[in-house]
């Protein structure tokens, strides 16, 4: 065939495949979902939405203080002034999709009225209930405590959104009452697998407040590092840690409370103990891990329950942990403990005879009694993992039991509450455990309101990153926007899958456009602003 005629037929082969494309060729053009404009996230418990919307001239909108104030609330004045007129590199220009008909006004002021004086700190019974009335020139954000105040500014910066046209701001009129479902809604982060810089840890405070979380449970010590730099005992970290560049010193760990009050978040720490201690033996403490056998004494174990001065050193450490935390209570972790050693030290089984111990489990209650009786003297609530609940030790009548385990069951949610124990739940909030695709409802389907019911006992949960394959390189994108359906779970009281993957794809965007890299939620999506 000649050259000629095989463009030709080409061409003719071409145009034929061009035109007759389906019409289902335009199901996948553009994003996989549509975001929502000025959504809330995590979605608010009453909102009555009108069709009337006010445009925005940012030199000309302030916050109007007409209630008690402090420095917590003129910090979050300047923070959201800063965050809520800010505008993406990327924007592209079109026309608005409002009509002048919609638009009744421009927003000129938010009044704030706080009803009481600023507490100190967050606390777990704090108070976050606000509401938010959205009207003609001026909006009314009122709550009787600062915590509330700040969960509102966060709802009224998301009800705030950039129009198509790349210029103009905009928000609907609204009315909002909004209150969590559950008191703690936490996330942990583990900085002992991999050292976070301060910077990191900040700035996932700053995200956990965009979905108003309100708990950094900061696991902050484990068998491969121990980065905490102690006062009274300064070799746990000057030989336990990574290196010298890789410890939280005091002013460190004061940099990131402060970071988190200011946003209304708790910082509660975790020394996990007895196991999960092997950085702990390289501080120089005699005595301190177990010996696995006589014959190879460079092989240990977990902390020896049977050496009454391990106790002093752990009343000395938790107290100035105690001191340092401003928060009441304190994780105590036991998890995890492999008492193989207490079962070959020769040393640790004469003790056991000599106090009718039939086996390690006895062994382990008796170690926490002692560790118990710190916590009593130090007014500091404990929490502990779920392994101390299962085992049948004998728990502080205070303490709280972190259900981790049983994914598929959460029937132990109930028993604890039976047992008089208040409640954490993570057991399906394992963040770190990441797969291709669409994962956050994964999340957001794991939901215990079922076995907590009205259950004050049950007190919330936490969505945790461990660390062992995650640092600062890749922290914030696998952790949001997933822990945001987590939040969601936490916070509101109608939950809507169908609904929440379009509100989640604008929050992704609202995270990004506030310096925070969050990962795709649902597929091929573009950020307009």
């Amino acid at each position: 065939m000649h050259y000629n005629s095989l463009i030709t037929n080409a061409f003719v082969i071409c145009s034929i495949l061009l035109f007759s494309v389906p019409q289902s060729f335009n199901q996948n053009v553009g994003p996989t979902v549509k975001m929502t404009n000025g959504q809330v996230w995590p979605k608010p418990a009453l909102q009555h939405i009108y069709d009337e919307y006010l445009t925005f001239e940012p030199e000309n909108f302030n916050f109007n203080n007409t209630g008690y104030s402090c420095d917590v609330l003129q910090d979050a004045f300047k923070r959201y002034n800063s965050m809520l007129f800010l505008k993406a590199t990327n924007t592209f220009k079109q026309n608005t999709s409002l009509s002048t008909d919609s638009i009744i006004g421009k927003m000129e002021v938010l009044n704030v009225q706080l009803t009481n004086p600023c507490e100190n700190y967050p606390s777990l019974n704090m108070e976050e209930k606000y509401e938010i009335k959205i009207n003609n020139s001026s909006g009314l954000l009122v709550a009787t405590s600062i915590w509330g105040i700040l969960r509102g500014l966060e709802t009224f910066s998301q009800l705030v959104y950039l129009e198509t046209d790349g210029s103009t701001f905009v928000i609907r009129r609204t009315t909002i009452v909004d209150y969590p479902k559950f008191r703690h809604r936490g996330f942990l982060l583990d900085t002992s697998r991999h050292y976070f810089p301060i910077e990191s840890i900040t700035k996932t405070l700053d995200a956990m407040s965009y979905s108003k979380m309100n708990v950094f449970h900061w696991h902050m010590v484990d068998d491969q590092s121990f980065p905490y730099q102690s006062s009274n005992f300064p070799n746990l970290s000057e030989k336990g840690a990574f290196g010298k560049s890789a410890i939280y010193t005091k002013d460190d760990v004061r940099r990131v409370i402060e970071h988190a009050k200011l946003r209304g978040i708790r910082v509660i720490p975790e020394f996990d103990t007895p196991g999960h201690t092997l950085s702990w033996g390289l501080g120089g403490i005699p005595g301190l891990l177990t010996e696995c056998s006589d014959s190879d004494t460079n092989q240990f174990g977990p902390i020896d329950p049977t050496v009454e001065k391990n106790y002093n050193f752990i009343r000395t450490l938790l107290s100035e942990v105690s001191e340092l935390f401003q928060d009441n209570y304190l994780h105590l972790g036991g998890d995890e403990v492999d008492s193989s050693c207490w079962t070959t030290n020769k040393k640790i089984q004469h003790f056991m005879d000599r106090n009718n111990m039939k086996n390690v489990l006895e062994l382990k209650d008796y170690y926490f009694a002692n560790i118990f009786n710190i916590t009593r003297s130090l007014e500091t609530v404990p929490i502990v993992w779920e392994e101390i609940f299962d085992e049948n030790i004998h728990l502080d009548p205070k303490a709280v039991v972190h259900v981790w385990k049983d994914y598929y069951d959460h029937s132990i949610v109930s028993k604890v509450m039976k047992s008089g124990h208040p409640v954490l739940f993570s057991s399906c909030w394992y963040v770190n455990y990441i797969k291709y695709g669409t994962d956050w409802p994964k999340f957001y389907r794991c939901d215990p309101t079922s076995e907590a019911g009205d259950n004050p006992l049950f007190l919330g949960g936490e969505a945790c990153m461990w660390g062992e394959f995650v640092d600062e390189t890749n922290l914030l994108p696998l952790t949001w926007p997933r822990t945001s359906a987590v939040a969601e779970v936490l916070w509101s009281h109608t939950l809507n899958e169908t609904d929440a993957k379009y509100r989640i794809e604008e929050h992704v965007c609202r995270m990004r456009r506030r310096g925070i890299p969050a990962e795709p939620a649902n597929g091929p999506s573009y950020c307009h602003y």
